[in-house]
This record gives structure tokens, sequence and C-alpha cells, in this order.
């Protein structure tokens, strides 16, 4: 089934994502210790951190859709799952909001150095929030992309969708 596989290749892609980085952080911090002021500091922790964590609700998120699939249901998921999702977003909510309040830290404490790879991945964890809890930003085969261009303009992501309609009902 075609939408079964898609969902297997977006939750194992959403957690090879969160775990490569994460193996890719300790081993730069070891091969380059000229980088590991960078990548230890509280500010690029706290996004980085930040990252890993919005990854996870993404794995879990196609995840259950894959297994609710697999289990020839329909994907779509339970209230109690939207509920805890929900919460996610709330909780996203509040940690980007920190993020500007560390942000400012960064600025105070270091000046510009590694302020560029802060706001990089802090950039990155906007990007992922906005692409599962507001609007779809990922297009990826030539197929999702022509699509894009008919539908002129972004769509609300399918998690999105999912919250409003739970919290019609």
């Amino acid at each position: 089934m075609k939408v079964k596989k898609k969902l297997f290749g977006l939750w194992t892609g959403e957690l090879t994502s969160a775990l490569l980085f994460a193996v890719l952080w300790i081993w730069y911090i070891k091969a380059f210790p000229h980088l590991a002021f960078y990548l230890t500091i509280f500010s690029t922790l706290y996004v980085f951190i930040f990252l890993e964590f919005i990854l996870l609700q993404g794995s879990l998120y196609w995840f259950w859709k894959w297994k609710r699939l697999s289990q020839k249901k329909d994907s779509h998921l339970p209230s109690s799952y939207i509920q805890l999702f929900l919460f996610f977003k709330k909780v996203n909510k509040i940690l980007l909001a920190i993020g500007l309040g560390v942000f400012i830290y960064h600025c105070i404490r270091y000046g510009l150095k590694g302020l560029a790879f802060f706001l990089g991945l802090y950039a990155f964890v906007w990007i992922e929030y906005i692409n599962y809890y507001r609007v779809r930003l990922s297009y990826q085969s030539p197929s999702e992309i022509k699509e894009f261009f008919k539908q002129k303009g972004f769509k609300r992501s399918i998690l999105a969708r999912e919250i409003d309609k739970n919290q019609r009902v």
C-alpha cells in the first residue's frame, strides 16, 4: 500500500534524523575541539534539544498513523492522541518564546560569538514547528512539488487539520 509505505518512511525518517543529529553532535564535539564551545554552550544546547523534541514529535505522529493503517484502521488518530499533540503544541509555543529569551541571553553573554550557529538552529526549530503545527512546508517528491504549485500556496499541515477537526468535535 502506497500510503502505508509513505507513512513508514516519514516516521522512520524523522526518527533517523533525530538520532543522526544527536550522534553527529557528539561526534563533532569530540572530532573538532575548536567547535566544542559552540556546541556546548547553554543557548545552542537549548535549541538543539528543542529541535530533537520536535523531530521526535513528528516521528511519533507518523508512527501512530502508520501503525493504525497497519492494523487495518483508518489513519485518523483518536482524540486522546490528538490531545497529546495539542499539549505538545502548547509546550512548543512556550519553548519558542523562551527561545527569544535565550537569544537575548546569548547576545549579552557571548555577543556575536556563535550567534549564527544559534540562529540557524533556532530557525530550523521554527520551520519544523510551522511544518507540523501550521502549514505544510516540506514537499519532497516531484509530484508533491507539482501539487504545491497547483494549489497556489501552502496548505494546512495534516496534523494541524487533525487538531482543528478534533477541537470542533
